[in-house]
C-alpha cells in the first residue's frame, strides 16, 4: 500500500546521482480501472454520469457516488489538458459529451492500480490537516474558485508524486535485489527519480500559493 511520505525525506531521497540523466516524453499517470473502461468498444463517445457509472459498477459497493463523480471528472479534466479528450461540439451545461482521441504521441502512458483509493485517501487526509489547522472555521463559508483549484491540482500533483517515488523506490530495491538488471532498467529509474524531483517543486509551489492566498484573507 502507498503512504504518504514527507517531501524532506524524498528530496534527500533523490539528491543522489541526479548527472546523466535523459528527458523522455512527458509521463501520464492514469487509472487502469478507467483506462481498460475507455478501451471497451463503443466506450469512445460519452458523459461524465456515463464514465462515472461504468467506473463505480467495476468499484462495487462501499464508495459514495459523489466522491466517484468527483474523481472521474479530475480525470476527464486531465484528459482534456493532454488533449485525448476533446468536447462535443455541442456544448452543454449538464450531460456534456466527450469524445475520444488518440493518445497524444508525447505523452507515455504509465497504468496506476488503486487510483480511486488512492485519491480519496490523499483527500481525506487533506481535510484532516485542515480540521487541525483551522478548527474553529465554519463550513457555511464557501472557497473561493481559485483555492478550490488549487487544492484539486495539490492532490492531482500529491497522487502523481506518490506513484512516481513508490516507482523509483521498486526500481532501487530491483537493483539491490538483482544487480545484472541495473543496466537494463537504469534509465527508467532516473526517469521515475526526476519526475518525482519535478513534482516535489510543484507541490511546495502550490503549498506555498494556498498558504499566501490563506494569509490574504
Amino acid at each position: 500500500m502507498t503512504v504518504s511520505i514527507p517531501l524532506e525525506a524524498a528530496s534527500a531521497f533523490f539528491r543522489v546521482n541526479s548527472s546523466g540523466a535523459s528527458m523522455k516524453s512527458a509521463s501520464f499517470i492514469f487509472d487502469r480501472r478507467l483506462y481498460e473502461l475507455l478501451q471497451e468498444q463503443g466506450r469512445t463517445t460519452f458523459t461524465t454520469r456515463e464514465l462515472r457509472d461504468a467506473y463505480a459498477e467495476r468499484l462495487g459497493e462501499g464508495f459514495s457516488l459523489n466522491d466517484v463523480r468527483r474523481y472521474v471528472y479530475e480525470q476527464i479534466r486531465r484528459m482534456l489538458r493532454l488533449g485525448w479528450l476533446v468536447l462535443d461540439e455541442e456544448r452543454r451545461t449538464r450531460g456534456q459529451v466527450y469524445h475520444l482521441k488518440t493518445l497524444p504521441a508525447r505523452a507515455q502512458l504509465e497504468l496506476i492500480d488503486d487510483g480511486f483509493e488512492l485519491r480519496l485517501m490523499a483527500m481525506r487526509e487533506a481535510d484532516q490537516e485542515r480540521s487541525l489547522v483551522e478548527p474553529d472555521v465554519v463550513a457555511e463559508s464557501p472557497v473561493p474558485d481559485a483555492e478550490q483549484h488549487l487544492e484539486t491540482l495539490l492532490k492531482e500533483i500529491r497522487l502523481d508524486f506518490l506513484s512516481a517515488m513508490g516507482e523509483a523506490e521498486r526500481y532501487k530495491q530491483l537493483f539491490e535485489d538483482m544487480p545484472h538488471l541495473r543496466d537494463k532498467v537504469e534509465s527508467e529509474y532516473l526517469d521515475a527519480r526526476d519526475r518525482s524531483s519535478r513534482l516535489i517543486g510543484h507541490l511546495r509551489a502550490v503549498e506555498n500559493t494556498l498558504k499566501t492566498l490563506a494569509a490574504t484573507r
